[in-house]
């Protein structure tokens, strides 16, 4: 997956380094910032960035304003770092679209193994358009509308959204879903599941009724 464009900001020069290294060995560009402020420019300067791993914690413009800029406008994908563990920055992410959480320190292997499940799923062309009570997605333009109008989803809800329609009927754990969709082996909690569904559900409005809790288990799309 040579010559995909990748945004690395980070305050730390060692670690847009490591990260970089990584990156550069698995034949991605990488381009760097320094600050939340940089890391907005550098983004509007460059729109074929096709994903973004940025850092909360930095001078000028925190990870989350930066967040909110881009997503104003754009659906890139974004894995966020950070060194701290607290729930509530976890759930605050996602409900800023960011596609991905990882704590700091981490595993460079596992991150790249991310930006690799992530790009291989957003840069296939797929051509495929899926239909139930109402939601249409085309996969390949990336977008849903329900009832003919569009809906805004992260990468990650529009994932979520098309695997629970590929299987409607079926009751799907969270763990099959965690492999399924995210497409890593995931050493985190349930939590990540219930929190893209609950989005997932506020965003489909009344439709949202068809995405059936199991208890105990994970959930069902009942059309």
């Amino acid at each position: 997956m040579g010559n995909l464009k990748i945004l690395v900001v980070d305050d730390e020069s060692r670690m847009r380094k490591l990260v970089k290294d990584f990156l550069v060995k698995k034949g991605y560009d990488v381009l760097e910032a320094a600050d939340g402020s940089e890391a907005v420019g550098t983004f509007f300067d460059n729109q074929d960035i096709a994903l973004i791993i940025l850092d909360v914690m930095m001078p000028k413009m925190d990870g989350w304003q930066v967040c909110r800029e881009i997503r104003a406008s754009s659906k890139v994908p974004i894995i966020m770092l950070t060194a701290k563990t607290d729930e509530r920055d976890e759930l605050q992410g996602f409900e800023l679209g960011v596609d991905e959480y990882i704590a700091k320190p981490f595993s460079p292997k596992i991150l790249v193994a991310r930006v690799e499940a992530i790009l291989r799923r957003t840069s296939k062309s797929n051509d495929e358009t899926l239909e139930c009570g109402g939601i249409v997605i085309d996969k390949a333009a990336h977008v849903v509308t329900i009832d003919g109008k569009p809906i805004e989803l992260s990468y990650k809800e529009f994932e979520l959204l098309t695997y629970f329609v590929e299987n409607k009927g079926i009751a799907l754990s969270r763990e099959k879903i965690l492999n399924s969709v995210w497409n890593y082996d995931y050493f985190g909690d349930a939590r990540t599941i219930d929190t893209h569904v609950k989005k997932l559900r506020s965003k489909m409005g009344d439709k949202g009724e068809i995405i059936k809790t199991v208890w105990g288990m994970g959930y069902k799309l009942e059309a």
